[in-house]
């Protein structure tokens, strides 16, 4: 038997507490898998914007009726969808409600057609006849209008009115509009909520 070397001590050295730890490196698929996450989000975002502009280009877009000159049938601040399809496929019908550009106002008007190309129109006894034909309107509340015409449409153009034809700014001013001033046609009303449905 050997003799303890008093030098010698068995007992493994106290651990300080500050040793490094091995730190397992991250998998190289983890930062492969981010990329293309990365990635993919970004080509949802330019897609999406895409889409966003070719909807508001081409197919629709939101708008805002200011003033008074729709009333009863659409009211100040009501918020409509307005369709640009319609047009690009067929002719401008009387009736319709259209948003349209006119140089003297900075803002688009929202108005209902009333004149076709070629048609004569005219006011007359509180009401309006297309080429000496009295027109229906049922969409009018009773009011008095003023005479006006009788005045023929040009080609290539649409003559517009308010319904509420004592305080609306149209046509009877500003004359008949051209058919590539129009921005679209009103759609469907979606705020306030009890105004939600189609224009009529």
């Amino acid at each position: 038997m050997q003799p303890a070397d008093p030098h010698h001590d068995d007992t493994p050295p106290a651990s300080s507490g500050s040793e490094l730890q091995p730190v397992s490196p991250a998998p190289a698929g983890v930062g492969r898998r981010l990329l293309r996450f990365l990635r993919d989000l970004f080509e949802i975002g330019v897609q999406t914007a895409i889409l966003t502009f070719l909807m508001i280009y081409f197919v629709a877009q939101a708008t805002v009726v200011h003033g008074q000159s729709m009333e009863p049938n659409l009211h100040t601040d009501q918020r409509l969808i307005v369709e640009k399809i319609s047009y690009r496929i067929e002719a401008p019908q009387r009736g319709d409600i259209v948003v349209v550009r006119v140089d003297e106002f900075d803002q688009p008007l929202i108005k209902r057609i009333i004149g076709l190309p070629g048609e004569t129109v005219e006011i007359r006894d509180n009401h309006v006849f297309i080429n000496g034909l009295l027109l229906l309107e049922d969409y009018l509340p009773i009011m008095r209008q003023q005479q006006y015409g009788p005045v023929v449409v040009p080609q290539g153009h649409v003559l517009v009115m308010g319904d509420n034809r004592n305080v609306s700014n149209d046509s009877r001013y500003f004359g008949p509009v051209p058919i590539d001033n129009i921005m679209g046609k009103a759609w469907a009303s979606y705020w306030p909520l009890q105004d939600f449905g189609l224009v009529k």
